[in-house]
Formats: C-alpha cells, structure tokens, sequence
C-alpha cells in the first residue's frame, strides 16, 4: 500500500507529525507493507513552486492508494 501524505499549512504539520507517529506504530505492530511518500500542498507548495497543488504532489496522490491530508 502507498500513502500520499500532504501535512498542509497551518497547525496541518504539526497535526500530521502527530497523525504519523500513530500510523507507523500500527504499521510495525501490524507488520504491514507501507510506503509513505510526502508532498508539498498550499502555501508552501505556492512559495516553493508558484502552485498551491504543483504537478509532482498530484503524480504522488494519482499513485496512492490512500492520502493523509493535514
């Protein structure tokens, strides 16, 4: 399984740093087979590349099976 994970702006960072403690907990408890792959969104996304949802985070969520969005 793939992940796109997409922390945000915002408190969304700090909410996700959260979010993926639990995640990889449940991942190694489970011994699940997941890859999480991150990118940029919003404001950030805006200033680094000139687009809030710039090309290369939409290829990482096209080839996810799941997104995590802060």
């Amino acid at each position: 399984m793939k992940i796109a994970v997409l922390p945000g702006d915002g408190i969304g960072p700090e909410i996700m740093a959260e979010a993926l403690r639990v995640l990889d907990y449940i991942i190694d408890d489970e011994g699940l087979d997941v890859k999480m792959e991150s990118g940029s969104l919003g404001a950030q996304a805006y200033f680094e590349y000139g687009d809030p949802f710039p090309d290369y985070t939409k290829a990482i969520c096209d080839s996810a099976d799941a997104i995590l969005k802060g």
